[in-house]
């Protein structure tokens, strides 16, 4: 593939999971990149096409509204004529690599489920507290019953013996001294 593509984002909205009439799962999601900086800086949608089993995967109830990723693929553009007449253009990504990076913006939890996190009130609706300290109760210490352990036998092995060549060799003839190096 020469023709590859990586970013990252912030998803735009939920994914979508469909399935062709073939009975290929397709999952669509939009995804937003900020390009330039400053006063200069925009903001480019790009419309991300998973195919196959990683589409029927439970990969859509992570990409949800807010949830960062990391996105590399083949990139193709459209033009299209708009309601009103204007040119648009339309930014497509098969994705081969598509990874969650960082959390959501909110706590609200994946699909619409709680998180189990409730964030702390601002600290204008705090009042202090007194702190006192309470030791903790002594531990009730017992004796373990006691039980009939006896530890399992070794195991026998037969320490391994290395195979002896059939000949051995003789260091005695003479060698030759010109060894370059």
């Amino acid at each position: 593939m020469s023709n590859v593509f990586s970013f990252s984002g912030t998803v735009g909205s939920d994914a979508v999971v469909r399935y062709l009439p073939s009975g290929q799962a397709v999952l669509n999601v939009s995804v937003a990149n900020n390009v330039g900086f400053s006063d200069k800086q925009q903001t480019l949608w790009i419309r991300v096409v998973v195919w196959g089993k990683r589409a029927e995967s439970n990969l859509k109830t992570f990409l949800v509204k807010g949830q960062q990723v990391f996105v590399s693929g083949e990139l193709t553009m459209s033009e299209y004529k708009a309601n009103d007449g204007t040119m648009k253009t339309s930014l497509e990504l098969n994705a081969n690599i598509l990874d969650l990076v960082g959390k959501r913006n909110d706590s609200a939890g994946y699909a619409g489920q709680s998180s189990g996190y409730d964030a702390p009130a601002p600290a204008s609706n705090y009042a202090p507290q007194p702190q006192t300290y309470q030791p903790p109760p002594a531990p009730a210490y017992q004796q373990p019953p006691a039980q009939n352990y006896a530890p399992p036998p070794a195991p026998n092995y037969a320490p391994q013996q290395a195979p002896r060549p059939a000949t051995t060799p003789s260091f005695d003839a003479p060698y030759d001294d010109d060894i370059p190096f």
